[in-house]
């Protein structure tokens, strides 16, 4: 059998193809392994990547990397800004009484010394105006200063158990009941124990301070072996125009409530390579959730 001119013109085209699908593939085979880099990444919140200029989809990832890079950093501006204004006010309400009741306690004494004013009446405000400011900054420092967390396996089954039993009392102080729920046995969490029993333990509080007669805790595993937590309750919805704000320091809906719970938490889920987030929260439920990578 002879080959011809048209044989050897087919034979290259051929190889020429198949050196182009080979090509092809292991291309998009290490693009398909950058987009997987950069999404573990963009999901780790660490954005000093870059890659090299050299093709139009490493121009393309690279774009996206800046998107995202600008969009962290106007959100963290927005935190920062209310962040000091909830600061600022909070400090402004404590200082400013003690300010002007001293000033007018100064004014009020004449000159054989007496005061107008019942002295012991500002005194105790002041006193009163002072340990509110001190408790104020003692929340700051206990938001800034959550320890890095001492992990082992914990049975989640176990951990959950225990958080309800500490909280059964007050539990049925407000009528209401708290239950978990696993979608499958013998799960596992590797946590530091105290840390994340202090984030079920907030979230039970702040259920029962919005009336909540049911709470209930639902885990599973999720994609990749992820731990994921539901923990829903019955009460009183988030409002629309809150839900935004619920993890920002010292942003509070209550009347007594402090504001730090929900930031902590979230410190201390990032502490453990994890995060929290607010589902959704309507008439018929709230649902915070919790996952472990």
């Amino acid at each position: 059998m002879t080959f011809t001119v048209g044989h050897m013109i087919a034979a290259i085209i051929i190889v020429a193809i198949v050196v182009a699908v080979v090509v092809t593939i292991h291309v998009r085979r290490k693009d398909i392994q950058k987009i997987a880099y950069m999404m573990d990444a963009l999901e780790d919140g660490e954005l000093n990547f870059r890659f090299q200029d050299k093709s139009k989809f490493n121009r393309t990832l690279n774009r996206i990397r800046t998107i995202f890079e600008q969009q962290r950093q106007a959100h963290e501006q927005d935190s920062w800004t209310k962040l000091i204004r909830v600061l600022t006010h909070e400090i402004m309400n404590t200082v400013s009484p003690i300010a002007s009741l001293s000033n007018a306690m100064a004014q009020s004494i004449d000159e054989r010394g007496q005061s107008t004013l019942n002295i012991k009446a500002g005194l105790e405000t002041i006193s009163d105006s002072s340990k509110n400011l001190i408790d104020f900054v003692q929340s700051y420092r206990q938001l800034s200063g959550v320890a890095k967390p001492i992990r082992k396996a914990l049975d989640l089954k176990e951990l959950i158990e225990k958080v309800i039993s500490l909280n059964s009392e007050l539990v049925a102080s407000n009528n209401a009941t708290c239950t978990y729920r696993p979608a499958e046995p013998d799960l596992m969490v590797y946590a530091d124990e105290g840390q994340i029993s202090q984030i079920f333990i907030n979230l039970i509080k702040n259920a029962l301070q919005a009336g909540a007669k049911h709470i209930d805790i639902f885990a599973k595993l999720g994609q990749d072996d992820e731990l994921i937590i539901h923990v829903s309750n019955d009460g009183a919805p988030i409002p629309i125009s809150s839900q935004e704000q619920i993890f920002i320091p010292f942003f509070t809906t209550k009347k007594e409530g402090s504001g730090i719970g929900l930031s902590i938490s979230r410190q201390i889920m990032r502490n453990h390579n994890g995060s929290i987030a607010l589902l959704h929260s309507d008439a018929k439920q709230t649902t915070f959730e919790l996952r472990f990578r």
